[in-house]
């Protein structure tokens, strides 16, 4: 999570639109080479963003806008193809802290098996530092707009 000095809304405008995400995403700036594609209309429920990497730590896959909840936040569902098949969700949350401070939480989550499952502490560890290092990346992006 990361608080962030700039309107609810103006955040939520920015995070919906998935192709933002290149600017702030680790994954996304993981690879500048890897190949893209979308489908539909970026900022609605049903547009999807397609990856392909030949790095290992990006891959490829899918990510589908589920739901939009004005202001509020964005449901994702993740389907990775490569290096490992799996599905999993992402969601986006945006606290109105006052006029011009927002609070911005960004999860994952990811069903896992057996033997996956003896990894997931160390797997939500590392995740979970990309996950903050994306909003301190988005927290610079909005600050600088003001």
């Amino acid at each position: 999570m990361v608080d962030i000095h700039k309107d609810s809304s103006s955040i939520y405008d920015y995070l919906k639109m998935t192709r933002n995400q290149d600017n702030f995403s680790v994954w996304n700036m993981a690879d500048p080479s890897m190949n893209k594609s979308y489908m539909g209309d970026d900022g609605t429920v049903g547009f999807i963003y397609r990856w392909d990497s030949t790095n290992k730590n990006v891959g490829a896959g899918e990510q589908e806008i589920m739901s939009l909840d004005e202001g509020n936040g964005i449901d994702y569902e993740l389907r990775f193809f490569r290096p490992m098949q799996n599905t999993g969700t992402s969601k986006f949350r945006i606290i109105r802290k006052g006029d011009d401070k927002s609070r911005v939480i960004w999860t994952f989550e990811s069903p896992s098996r057996f033997p996956m499952v003896l990894f997931a502490p160390f797997f939500k560890r590392m995740l979970g530092k990309d996950l903050q290092k994306g909003l301190y990346n988005l927290k610079d992006i909005m600050e600088k707009n003001s």
